[in-house]
């Protein structure tokens, strides 16, 4: 499994017992849909590795209880600490409306109701306070930022994202 197709879940945070159990921290607003995986991605050396899971349950809301099969004491659970999980994309829960994944707008285009169509997203600029849809219009990149107020539809047919851009927002780069 490549890392393109899959989602980040969370992160191997500390070990939890004497027989190997760890705790996931779990990047996500809904931890319970997490709660009964069979198995998960460990990203170890650059690689994901398949780790199968024999029990789990949820911890203090944000942290997933879990026992690896093959990881049976303190050491083996210790090499895994601060590890990232993944899961395949498939896995993510559908979302409708006006909610979306950073990596499902990536390719769409962007059209303001004023100005029409200037560009197609190329990445989420996550990295600031305020995340950035990144825009290409021709060679000129456009940060155009990811406000609720802002966003009009989630056109999912016609791959578009529309919005109502404050005037002079994308024409100061253009």
């Amino acid at each position: 499994m490549r890392k393109e197709e899959c989602f980040y879940l969370g992160k191997i945070a500390k070990k939890f017992s004497f027989k190997g159990e760890v705790l996931i921290y779990l990047d996500t607003d809904e931890p319970e849909l997490y709660e009964n995986l069979e198995s998960v991605f460990v990203e170890h050396n650059k690689h994901l590795v398949p780790f199968f899971i024999e029990t789990s349950s949820l911890h203090k809301n944000d942290f997933l209880r879990v026992r690896f099969e093959d990881v049976n004491n303190e050491e083996e659970a210790d090499a895994l600490v601060g590890n990232a999980i993944y899961l395949p994309l498939s896995m993510l829960p559908k979302l409708s409306g006006n909610k979306f994944y950073f990596h499902e707008v990536i390719g769409f285009e962007i059209e303001d109701q004023r100005l029409g169509v200037f560009g197609k997203i190329t990445s989420i600029n996550d990295s600031s306070a305020q995340p950035l849809f990144e825009v290409l219009n021709g060679e000129v990149e456009i940060l155009v930022p990811m406000i609720d107020h802002f966003l009009v539809k989630i056109d999912r047919e016609n791959k578009k994202v529309i919005m109502n851009l404050p005037e002079g927002l994308v024409e100061m780069y253009l």
